[in-house]
C-alpha cells in the first residue's frame, strides 16, 4: 500500500529534513510504531528517525504491547487494521497499563463511527491513510507538545544570554533585548551550535536559504548588528573566525 504519493516521497523527506533542523526534538523522545505493513511501517519509522526520534518497531499488536511495557515510549502510532490485536485493543490495553502515553491511531478507515470510538477509548489523534509524511511529523509534535507542556517552551543559553524560542524572546543579564526576525534566528542558529564552528556558507544557509557560492556581506551586517545588542559589560561571546565563520563561546571573554 502506497500510503505516500511515490512522486512527492523524495520532497517529502527533504522537509522532513528541514524541518528537523528547525525544530529540533529536546533531548531524547522514543517513539512506537506498530503496523502489520512493512512498507508503511518502514518509512514511518525512517521518518521519524530523520526528525531526530527514537524508535521502536513491531509488526502485529501483541509484540507492540510487550515493547511497551519492557521499553521506555513516549507516544505510540498504531495502525487499526491489524491481526491478532487490532488498534483499538492496543490502544485499551497501553490505557490499563499507562494512562498518561499519547497514542496516534493509522487507518483507512474514516467513518464517524471508528473516528468517535477511537477518541472514546483514549486515543489521542486520529490520522486516515493516505497521509504526508510532512503531516505526519506536524501531528506527533501536536501530541509531545499537548502531552509534555513543560518542555513546550524551548530556551537556549549562553552565559548571561537567554532566548526563549517559542515567545520570541530574549534576555541579556535579565534584561530584554530587542531583536529584528532576522536577528533573532541568526542567534538562534548560533545557540544551537553553541562553541563550534559555523562556517559562512552554513550560516548563510540556515539563516537566508542561500546554498549557492555568494560574496553577499549580508552575514557581516547582521553579525555586526547582533554584536552591538549581546555584547555588554565584558560579554562578548560572538567571536570571528577570519576567512571561514563565527562561533558564539560560552565562555566568553
Amino acid at each position: 500500500m502506497n500510503f505516500v504519493p511515490k512522486a512527492s516521497e523524495a520532497s517529502g523527506r527533504a522537509r522532513c529534513e528541514r524541518y528537523a533542523r528547525h525544530h529540533g526534538v529536546p533531548g531524547v523522545t522514543t517513539i512506537l510504531v506498530v503496523d502489520d505493513e512493512a512498507g508503511v511501517r518502514e518509512l514511518i519509522t525512517d521518518t521519524l528517525r530523520i526528525a531526530g526520534y527514537e524508535t521502536l518497531e513491531a509488526d502485529q499488536g501483541l509484540a507492540g504491547l510487550t515493547l511497551f511495557k519492557t521499553h521506555g515510549v513516549d507516544l505510540c502510532i498504531v495502525d487499526i487494521n491489524m491481526p491478532t490485536m487490532d488498534g483499538f485493543e492496543f490502544v485499551e490495553r497501553v490505557r490499563e497499563a499507562d494512562p498518561g502515553i499519547p497514542v496516534l491511531l493509522l487507518s483507512a478507515r474514516d467513518a464517524p463511527a471508528d473516528v468517535a470510538k477511537g477518541l472514546r477509548i483514549g486515543a489521542d489523534d486520529y490520522v486516515r491513510k493516505p497521509f504526508s509524511l510532512e503531516e505526519l511529523l506536524l501531528r506527533v509534535a501536536a501530541i509531545l507538545r499537548r502531552a509534555n507542556p513543560v518542555d513546550e517552551e524551548r530556551r537556549l543559553r549562553c552565559g548571561p544570554l537567554t532566548m526563549n524560542v517559542d515567545r520570541h524572546e530574549v534576555s541579556l543579564y535579565e534584561e530584554p533585548v530587542e531583536l529584528s526576525a532576522t536577528e533573532f534566528r541568526l542567534l538562534e542558529v548560533l545557540l544551537e551550535h553553541k562553541n563550534r564552528l559555523m562556517t559562512r556558507e552554513s550560516l548563510l544557509r540556515e539563516v537566508w536559504g542561500i546554498d549557492f557560492d555568494s560574496d553577499t556581506s549580508v552575514l557581516d551586517t547582521y553579525v555586526s548588528y547582533l554584536r552591538k545588542k549581546i555584547h555588554r559589560e565584558g560579554f562578548a561571546p560572538l567571536s570571528t573566525v577570519r576567512g571561514v565563520g563565527f562561533k558564539l563561546l560560552d565562555a566568553a571573554p
